[in-house]
């Protein structure tokens, strides 16, 4: 399997080299020469795999043996996920016969981005302690500084996954005082020397536009080796889209007796904001699990949900007000009282999706180009990798897109988009919460069950919801604790905070704050601490 840029050139990468490089010269992300089709046998034969033989055997679609064999392979995915605390790593609940909650938060960090950053940490150290292996005595081991930016919990899993790593140094920029403050301490508490946090004045699509610049300035990616931990490396996506398999097996084992999976049809539902956990049960549709329409669930940042509404791929709405339509909040409410920055950036009770861009959407928008244009498979490939760098450069200068018909229809296919204000995402806290069962969401999840509450009615009487329940509340105290203040029977402490959490907002933390959201300034971090490891490399050589 070979993977190459969404914008075109002669570039095709192994896994291991797609992985390193994460960002591609030209600025696209890659993708897979092709999409693997499941083996005929795969709904007997993977029916009870656990999770981690789930990982081994998908993966193994799109890995060759002769990069990772398969021993190889396994004892990494072991690693990466002994650090779960539920033995089925993304459990599924059930809160009644047509809705289910797949919990993607029982990581080292409570969110989501665990599962996928444990194993790309331990791919990072796999790769470049082979390499450095084969070298002569004496010369140079190959290193890796990893760059990535965060609205939250990206942050914290990626240094999770990579704190203390031999030849790895992680930096991590976030938007100061944009993060919850559990995100902020789970980040900025861990004090091994390889991990270093980056406070940006600014929002997180600032954050992402410097990894970005970074990753294109070709001399410094060069000199300093840089590495992804965004969602822009496939290896993440890759990673993500066991747990839609799972599920599937988890839903069928829940079904009242006598009920025959085939007879449902699944319909994911998922918070998001890049759009990368989303894309991953795309490509799981196109490997042949079976499932409905792919729910998209956006907060006031709806840059998504308007692209499936009128077509547009656009930073700011410039539909009128007058004309506004299907464009305005569909649940009847009002952002009003949410602060924008000169950006355009809402600030939102579910700060993980308070983004404009949403990076992940560029592989989409690959496979849409590639749909509406017709020629040889090498033919579709060279025109849709063409199609698609014209609209990410009009992206970019213009701040808008706006795809033809066809590839809007496309997209209809296999989505369906809705936006969730704060004040329902308030209510549908409190509403689970008070339902039977009774379950407590964090504001991410919440806008996913109220799109999933939204769409019910449109979808027939076979559909069963699985939502994406993303993080954990206890990350986000603030939103969970004003939802459910007038509750009676909820204490936050018994009710939500883990162990872990305790005493965590009290420790010794360590960020270097950056005043504007300036490429050189991050620069000048990145260089200003590379010199001074290397300096005690050469003092400790020379005792």
């Amino acid at each position: 399997m070979k993977y190459f840029s969404t914008r075109g050139g002669d570039q095709k990468l192994s896994f291991e080299e797609t992985v390193l490089a994460g960002l591609a010269p030209n600025g696209g992300l890659y993708i897979p020469e092709t999409i693997p089709s499941l083996p005929a046998d795969w709904r007997t034969k993977w029916s009870s795999y656990s999770f981690i033989d789930l990982s081994v055997a998908i993966l193994s679609l799109y890995i060759s043996s002769e990069e990772i064999s398969h021993d190889e392979l396994r004892s990494l995915v072991e690693k990466s996920y002994k650090t779960f605390r539920h033995p089925e790593v993304t459990p599924l609940k059930k809160l009644n016969d047509k809705m289910f909650v797949l919990e993607l938060f029982h990581g080292p960090t409570f969110a989501f981005k665990d599962v996928a950053l444990q194993l790309l940490g331990n791919l990072f150290e796999f790769f470049l302690l082979r390499r450095n292996a084969k070298k002569a005595a004496g010369e140079k081991p190959e290193k890796l500084t990893v760059v990535g930016a965060t609205s939250g919990d990206t942050g914290s899993a990626a240094i999770y996954g990579l704190r203390n790593k031999a030849n790895i140094s992680i930096f991590i920029l976030h938007p100061k005082g944009r993060v919850s403050p559990i995100q902020e301490a789970q980040m900025t508490t861990v004090t091994d020397a390889n991990v270093h946090n980056v406070a940006v004045k600014g929002t997180f699509d600032d954050c992402q536009d410097i990894v970005k610049t970074l990753f294109a300035d070709r001399e410094f990616n060069s000199t300093h080796r840089l590495g992804a931990v965004n969602s822009i490396n496939w290896a993440r996506i890759l990673a993500q889209t066991v747990y839609y398999f799972l599920s599937f097996f988890q839903i069928q084992s829940q079904l009242p007796v006598g009920t025959n999976i085939d007879d449902i049809v699944i319909q994911y539902v998922v918070p998001t904001g890049n759009f990368g956990d989303i894309l991953a049960g795309y490509y799981a549709k196109k490997m042949g699990l079976p499932m409905g329409k792919l729910a998209v669930a956006t907060n006031a940042n709806d840059i998504l949900a308007r692209f499936w509404k009128n077509g547009k791929y656009e930073k700011v709405d410039s539909t009128p007000v007058e004309a506004a339509g299907p464009t305005a909040p569909v649940d009847g409410s009002s952002d009003g009282k949410q602060a924008t920055d000169a950006s355009g950036v809402k600030e939102t009770l579910s700060p993980a999706m308070d983004i404009l861009i949403s990076s992940n959407f560029e592989r989409l928008l690959w496979y849409l180009a590639y749909e509406t244009v017709s020629g040889t498979t090498d033919e579709k490939h060279t025109a849709a990798c063409k199609t698609l760098d014209g609209w990410m450069s009009k992206m970019k200068n213009d701040g808008r897109v706006e795809v033809p018909v066809s590839a809007l229809e496309a997209a209809h296919k296999d989505f369906v988009a809705e936006r969730i204000s704060d004040q329902v995402t308030l209510e549908t806290i409190r509403s689970f919460f008070d339902g039977e069962p009774s379950y407590v969401a964090d504001p991410h999840t919440a806008v996913g069950l109220a799109a999933a509450r939204i769409i019910a009615p449109q979808n027939s009487l076979n559909v069963r919801q699985i939502v994406l329940s993303t993080a954990h509340p206890a990350k986000f105290s603030e939103a969970v604790s004003r939802a459910l203040e007038g509750s009676s029977h909820f204490n936050f402490e018994r009710d939500v905070l883990p162990e872990e959490f305790h005493g965590l907002l009290q420790k010794e933390k360590r960020v270097i704050e950056v005043e504007r959201p300036e490429v050189d300034l991050v620069k000048a971090v990145i260089e200003e601490v590379a010199g001074r490891d290397e300096a005690k490399v050469a003092t400790a050589g020379s005792v």
